[in-house]
């Protein structure tokens, strides 16, 4: 086999990263990076051996600090906003625009479509760079939701600005926000990566406790003008810090040959069945506490402590992936995950094991996402993690989709909120099992890399 691998440059002549054969001692796996050689033999991918000749030389920080930054802010408005729609949901609910079936597919629809326009979004941003891209998405959120005041008392209009023109900016937003910061990171890509995602899990906690107050005292309109001119007056200045450190070409939406890598395939099936029940607690939560005889208030308080647990997770996790190894973790998060919804929740009659629930549950939960963009760059390369990261949450349309709304259909079957307790546990058992599902396939990809338990990976 030959030798010639792959380096990375960026020159005032280059925009890209370039493929030129290397010295023999320069094309080694890294450690942990290995797999099966079947059909995942890393050194015949030029991509994946520049990428690690890439990440030898990235500055650890630096400007990437301050990219970081503007990551955290816009995730704090797109998932932070997502995770805290339960919130509006039960005002909306309240209000008797719809039932939480129908509402819950508002939320999904904006949240399905940042998985289904990844691909197409990894192409503009390569065309028109982070910081236009940002600014465009940001500027999208804040409009729909100027537009979604105004829409608060017919559902089909809500489902246009919340749902779909809410998550056109959100995709772009995500686009960058998962996939710029680990140019600047290699040892620290985990921390930095859950530094990010931890700006979503602390605006879900604020926005809810925001927007129960600003919905008690000014009602659904006047909410939604607030939360638009918050968002615009951080978001944007956000966006304008982010820069690439390397822009990377890439000649089509999709990497085909990736699809020929068991590993691909398996992290790809596992991403797409795990998102199904992400967005049922924080989605379901206020429905809950008010069928178990609490307040709106003590509900949003639930989806505040869920969303900070969830910041917690995702720092706390990308911490982790850097001593303990991504896929480790991300295993680890997704089987919690999934013991939560299956032996906690169900017995939470009273806001004491609630409140453990959304602890342990929001971490968990928190955890899929800081984890997965450093699986993904870990594993596939830094150099394509754009075009690999878009190709797996687009996988994620339809958990993001129909996993919520599978939920609110499950406990209208079983008798609706007004049903007690009861009516919940079959949509409980739907999202647990599928959690344990999505723990079980990445841990046939943790194992079929390495089968000692200890190993970094």
């Amino acid at each position: 086999m030959s030798t010639t691998t792959a380096t990375a440059t960026a020159s005032a002549s280059t925009s890209g990263i370039e493929l030129t054969p290397l010295p023999p001692q320069i094309n080694q796996k890294s450690p942990g990076a290995s797999v099966s050689q079947t059909d995942d033999d890393s050194s015949n991918d030029p991509v994946l051996q520049a990428s690690r000749l890439a990440d030898s030389s990235v500055p650890e920080g630096g400007y990437g600090w301050v990219v970081v930054t503007g990551c955290f802010v816009i995730a704090w408005w797109i998932i932070g906003t997502s995770y805290s729609w339960g919130v509006i949901q039960s005002a909306l609910v309240d209000d008797g625009l719809a039932t939480p079936a129908v509402l819950s597919f508002v939320g999904s629809l904006a949240a399905a479509l940042i998985s289904a326009m990844a691909i197409i979004n990894s192409r503009v941003m390569r065309r028109f760079g982070p910081r236009r891209v940002g600014l465009l998405g940001i500027a999208l959120i804040g409009l729909s939701e100027i537009l979604s005041s105004f829409a608060v008392k017919n559902v089909g209009a809500l489902f246009a600005t919340s749902g779909f023109m809410m998550g056109l900016g959100m995709s772009l937003c995500f686009s960058i926000v998962s996939t710029i910061p680990a140019q600047y990171f290699s040892r620290k890509r985990g921390l930095a990566n859950g530094i990010v995602f931890a700006g979503g899990g602390l605006g879900g906690a604020v926005n809810s406790f925001a927007l129960d107050a600003l919905l008690n005292h000014l009602g659904p309109a006047w909410a939604y003008r607030v939360l638009a001119l918050v968002t615009l007056a951080t978001g944007l200045p956000a966006a304008w810090i982010i820069k690439e450190r390397v822009p990377v070409r890439s000649s089509g939406f999709v990497e085909w040959r990736l699809f020929k890598s068991f590993t691909f395939l398996v992290i790809f099936l596992a991403g797409a069945v795990g998102t199904f029940p992400l967005f049922v607690p924080p989605f379901f939560l206020p429905l809950y506490s008010k069928s178990n005889g609490l307040s709106s208030s003590t509900g949003a308080g639930l989806v505040a402590g869920f969303n900070f647990s969830s910041a917690i997770g995702r720092i706390c996790c990308g911490v982790l992936c850097d001593h303990f190894g991504a896929l480790n973790v991300l295993f680890a998060s997704l089987f919690l995950s999934a013991i939560s919804v299956l032996a906690i929740w169900p017995v939470s009659t009273t806001l004491a094991p609630m409140i453990l629930f959304v602890i342990v549950n929001g971490i968990s939960n928190g955890g899929f996402f800081s984890t997965m963009p450093t699986v993904v760059g870990n594993v596939f390369g830094s150099a394509r993690v754009s075009v690999a990261m878009s190709m797996i949450v687009t996988g994620w349309a339809g958990g993001y989709l129909m996993g919520a709304p599978i939920a609110g259909y499950l406990l209208e079957a079983y008798g609706g909120e007004d049903n007690g307790l009861q009516a919940y546990r079959p949509a409980m058992f739907y999202a647990g099992s599928l959690s344990l599902a999505s723990a079980g396939l990445i841990a046939m990809v943790r194992f079929r890399m390495n089968r000692k338990i200890l190993a970094k990976l």
